[in-house]
């Protein structure tokens, strides 16, 4: 009897195996669409430092989220992202504005040393998302910093990208906004390309005063003695 129980318990075991294994697939991971940037040719085009860019606390982790009807956030069960997403969204701004540029001289901040920028860009992501039924929505806002230090550009920025439903689509849709707001920045970029360069103001020396010629003094008249005496008659 003891005998019979042994296959019969392997069998089990192996059935219940089998349908952990069913009910436990790994999720997929996913990485943002960064497009087919084309490489940059110019060694000597235009100077930018792109950042820092901050991005929202909910989206600095490896879950996928979706976003409910409600406005709230669950996360996705079949898939997450495969890494640091605010790596791939600092990657993906720097290959598309460099290749829009068409300059090899855009870098991430912080600049290395010796680096003169142009103009450095403040980036500032606060909702990147979408859900099953939920369109993807990416609001930003972004400053332009000449290199006199005066701000050149301050806007806000609202983009929405409809998808089919499934997390693949939906990841790509993310892509594709980050991708458009590339493009706007881009354009605003390129009038600052032209500046004057800087020119360093030297104050005048400064000149000492005339001497004043010293006018020639009156000699003071003195009185003079005579031992003559004055005789009265």
């Amino acid at each position: 009897m003891n005998v019979l129980r042994l296959p019969l318990i392997a069998l089990l075991t192996g059935m219940l195996g089998l349908a952990g294994c069913s009910t436990h697939q790994p999720a997929a991971l996913y990485q943002l669409d960064s497009g087919t940037p084309g490489q940059p040719k110019q060694s000597a085009g235009m100077a930018v430092v792109l950042g820092p860019v901050t991005v929202a606390d909910y989206l600095q982790r490896e879950t996928l989220l979706q976003r409910q009807a409600d406005g709230s956030l669950n996360a996705a069960t079949d898939g997450r992202w495969a890494g640091s997403l605010s790596s791939d969204i600092d990657q993906l701004l720097l290959r598309q504005v460099a290749w829009r540029l068409d300059s090899q001289r855009v870098v991430l901040a912080p600049a290395p040393a010796g680096f003169s920028p142009d103009v450095q860009v403040l980036l500032s992501i606060t909702r990147l998302d979408s859900g099953k039924n939920q369109p993807a929505i990416l609001d930003a806002q972004w400053r332009l910093i000449d290199r006199r230090g005066q701000v050149r550009d301050n806007r806000m920025v609202h983009l929405e990208q409809q998808h089919d439903g499934s997390t693949a689509a939906q990841v790509k849709a993310q892509g594709e906004l980050l991708q458009q707001l590339s493009k706007q920045l881009a354009v605003a970029l390129a009038p600052l390309a032209n500046q004057p360069p800087l020119v360093e103001l030297h104050k005048p020396e400064a000149k000492p005063a005339p001497k004043q010629t010293e006018k020639p003094r009156i000699p003071m008249a003195s009185p003079i003695r005579t031992d003559m005496e004055v005789f009265r008659f």
